[in-house]
């Protein structure tokens, strides 16, 4: 097995909420609560979940966008928690981020060239302008734009076009990890599919390791080589892509792959569709967070919480019916 790129321990972010004129800190928005995993060079980890698990949290924690609450990230081996932004700005040029929202990613009154050129800047690439316009220029062509869109405006671009800049931007600076959070919820199903090949043709390209973040899960099956599967802040399922969707185990997964739809007239849906509402993160259940919406909740589940282990096939799931 690969060394890991990047490293995740123990990892919490916490948001505090507050009430009164005095601001007093009454309780805290528990948006990532203990995930420890690893990626490796090269590799695309897969993040899946509801909305409001926890998933963007935890990749804008891991490239340091927000300080962690408590663990530790690890960059080839090193902490980089405690890090000063002089160091953390290093760091970048080796890890940087594709956002969910290409419109509100991009600062309406700069071109699109001049957006991409600003990391150039910030970073020290390039010695010339003319150097710096001519890496724009390949950057763009690179993900399927024509250099001529550098003089244009978002405004001008259309929700595809807006999402190649953003991997462009974030190609930029040569990084060698990338997270992408939920980079085609926004997209047409014709364009994901053209962004999905473009991302996944880069990574073979520059050997790119990935965080991709979605809540698509035929998405999460077309780009990834290992799959987790987060609930309410916490990684419940962790495995390679052929194990997770032959052979999921924890039953939040498997009502998550019976919503799949298949493009199969003669296929019926299999019951098992998640009921109830998803606890809030300010007060989760005791145990198993999940015990409220699972079919086969046992007496253990509410009284203790499952750690994520793996089986003898190094599957990873967090449930008491396996342990």
């Amino acid at each position: 097995m690969s060394q890991p790129l990047i490293e995740v321990q123990n990892l919490k972010k916490y948001y505090p909420l507050t009430a009164g004129l005095l601001m007093r800190h009454v309780a805290d928005v528990r948006a990532v609560d203990g995930v420890s995993l690893h990626i490796a060079e090269g590799e695309t980890l897969g993040l899946v979940g509801e909305s409001g698990c926890g998933k963007s949290s935890l990749g804008r924690t891991l490239l340091r966008l927000e300080d962690p609450t408590e663990g530790k990230v690890l960059y080839r081996g090193t902490d980089i928690t405690g890090w000063d932004r002089r160091r953390l700005k290093a760091f970048r040029r080796e890890a940087q981020m594709i956002f969910q929202d290409p419109q509100s990613s991009l600062d309406p009154r700069m071109t699109i060239g001049d957006s991409i050129e600003e990391a150039l800047l910030i970073h020290g690439v390039g010695s010339s302008d003319r150097e710096r316009l001519q890496r724009v220029a390949e950057l763009l062509v690179r993900v399927g734009l024509e250099s001529g869109h550098a003089f244009r405006y978002p405004h001008e671009l259309s929700g595809g076009q807006k999402q190649r800049v953003g991997i462009a931007r974030a190609l930029a600076v040569n990084p060698r990890l990338i997270v992408a959070d939920e980079p085609v919820s926004a997209l047409d199903v014709s364009v994901q599919a053209q962004i999905l090949n473009l991302v996944m043709d880069l990574q073979h390209e520059l050997s790119l390791a990935y965080l991709f973040i979605a809540h698509d899960l035929a998405v999460i099956g077309q780009v990834s080589d290992q799959v987790a599967v987060m609930y309410l802040g916490q990684i419940v399922e962790l495995a390679s892509r052929p194990d997770m969707f032959h052979h999921p185990l924890h039953p939040y997964t498997q009502a998550l792959m019976a919503a799949v739809s298949l493009p199969d007239p003669h296929h019926r849906k299999k019951t098992g569709a998640l009921t109830g509402e998803v606890p809030s993160p300010v007060k989760p259940p005791s145990g198993c967070r999940f015990h409220t919406r699972c079919s086969r909740v046992m007496k253990i589940c509410p009284e203790e919480m499952p750690l994520l282990k793996p089986l003898e096939s190094g599957h990873c799931v967090a449930c008491h019916l396996y342990h």
